[in-house]
């Protein structure tokens, strides 16, 4: 985000193998977009996640404080009633990303990849309003 302009909402299923392929493509992300910060889930207090992702986390937070970056982490707060109620509020505010919106998944399918640019919104968000960073601030 710039200011309250999103620049980039990819996600990649490669870096989402490992720790080494997260953090390459969270290195090739640093140099195109030039972040002044990177905001990331707590892993510590991330407990709806698995160990796998909090390992990811970790990896990108270590790439980003190995270039220079500032870290901040975040815990996560559900302020919806789901995910998708989440992706509909978010969706109003930000309507570039209507498109990527998750359909509500029924109770034996996978959850949608595209929740966690969701997710990645609301950290920023939370940041914005819990740290007050003015590159974030409206």
């Amino acid at each position: 985000m710039q200011g309250d302009k999103l620049l980039d909402w990819q996600i990649s299923k490669k870096a989402s193998k490992n720790g080494f392929e997260a953090a390459s493509y969270a290195r090739s992300l640093f140099k195109r977009l030039s972040p002044d910060l990177i905001i990331t889930e707590d892993p510590i207090a991330a407990t709806h996640k698995g160990e796998k992702t909090r390992l990811l986390l970790i990896a990108i937070a270590e790439e980003a404080e190995r270039v220079g970056l500032e870290v901040v982490t975040v815990p996560r707060q559900q302020q919806y009633a789901n995910k998708y109620a989440e992706a509909e509020a978010l969706t109003s505010d930000y309507p570039e990303l209507a498109p990527w919106k998750p359909d509500k998944r029924r109770f034996f399918d996978n959850e949608p990849r595209n929740t966690v640019i969701f997710e990645a919104l609301s950290l920023a968000l939370a940041a914005r309003k819990l740290q007050g960073f003015e590159s974030l601030e409206r």
